[in-house]
């Protein structure tokens, strides 16, 4: 019978990965210094300046349409945001240029199923994509070139990088079989497992440099990690709780936001306690049964989410009360992204297979 047992273990389908390929859509892959498209404009080049005061987005300056599917999330490029990236239901993974012309410069396709999460490492010279094909992936930016592929035979629902320059190659994958995998994607192996949630994993995220994360899932829990240990150090669990399936942390690091199913936002101190703030919830749009994709402005000052109904939706941070509503979409507003430098550049896509850029 043990024999038997092993045989039919041994019997299960392998998944086949799918072929990767790129594609350049840009005229000139380098410029008449030899510069690709990676190199950020001078305006952009010192990062978020100190003294940045952030306004609301008024009007729509551009929308970038070149994916088939729905567009599950945006991500600017890290410090400077000239680049935007897309993961859709199309398989694909896409870079757009967010300065001079807005165009589309590179395809990335490798999947063989919808891309669920995109997220780029510290510097934006990689990126990761997990996909309903079961595979996580590790991408050159600049050349399109597949680095790595990962899978554990689970479906992953998200996938985080370590922020940290020494961690590059270590990344966090929530899945779909309550575990949280710690990837090597130098030797790819699975490093470390993280077990206690009872539910499908649908957030991971850093705080506290890196040296802690918190992991959201359909169980309703928030549990909150030091990084390496496979030991829950604190558990939020409440009675009236909903699940959280996005959460943002604040520019300075002491808050962090979780995307609650009773249409509300609910904060949570960072540092030792994580502790709900009481005296802060963000009500007023609707975002039961979505997972939108919310943050802040790069001051701290506003709020941002999206909405079932396709309006992006701006809070005051200090009095929690809305600042304003914007009518972005016909579908699901499932991702809406602060410039990082910009003060009044908002990024918005969705369902319906467009990434909108406000002003």
């Amino acid at each position: 019978i043990a024999m038997d047992r092993a045989r039919s273990r041994g019997r299960r389908k392998g998944i086949e990965s799918a072929p990767e390929t790129t594609v350049f859509h840009g005229k000139v892959f380098k410029d008449y210094q030899d510069r690709t498209y990676m190199y950020p404009p001078h305006e952009l080049k010192g990062g978020t300046p100190p003294d940045h005061k952030c306004y609301i987005p008024k009007k729509c300056i551009h929308t970038w349409g070149g994916h088939a599917k729905a567009v599950n999330r945006i991500e600017f490029f890290p410090k400077t945001g000239h680049l935007l990236l897309s993961g859709s239901m199309d398989h694909t993974a896409k870079l757009w240029s967010v300065h001079g012309q807005r165009t589309l410069l590179r395809t990335y396709k490798g999947h063989s199923g919808a891309v669920r999460d995109v997220n780029f490492n510290y510097d934006g010279s990689k990126f990761m994509t997990c996909s309903y094909d079961r595979y996580v992936k590790l991408w050159d930016t600049e050349y399109g070139k597949c680095i790595s592929r990962h899978t554990s035979g689970k479906l992953p629902y998200c996938v985080r990088i370590h922020p940290s320059e020494e961690k590059q190659f270590e990344c966090l994958v929530g899945q779909g079989n309550k575990l949280i995998v710690q990837w090597d994607m130098r030797a790819d192996e699975i490093t470390q497992n993280y077990d206690e949630h009872l539910a499908n994993v649908n957030t991971v995220t850093f705080v506290d440099e890196g040296r802690r994360f918190i992991s959201t899932s359909d169980d309703k829990k928030v549990f909150v990690w030091e990084y390496g240990i496979p030991v829950v150090m604190k558990h939020i669990s409440e009675p009236d709780m909903n699940s959280m399936p996005a959460v943002a942390v604040h520019p300075n690091g002491k808050w962090w936001i979780g995307q609650s199913l009773d249409n509300t936002i609910r904060v949570y101190t960072c540092g030792t306690r994580f502790k709900e703030n009481l005296r802060k919830i963000f009500k007023g749009h609707l975002n039961a049964g979505y997972a939108c994709q919310l943050g802040f402005s790069p001051d701290g000052k506003f709020v941002i989410s999206g909405d079932g109904r396709g309006r992006c939706f701006f809070w005051d941070w200090k009095t929690s009360k809305v600042f304003k509503r914007l009518q972005c979409h016909d579908k699901v507003c499932i991702g809406a992204a602060w410039h990082p430098v910009l003060p009044s550049r908002v990024a918005t896509c969705s369902w319906d297979g467009t990434i909108k850029y406000w002003d």
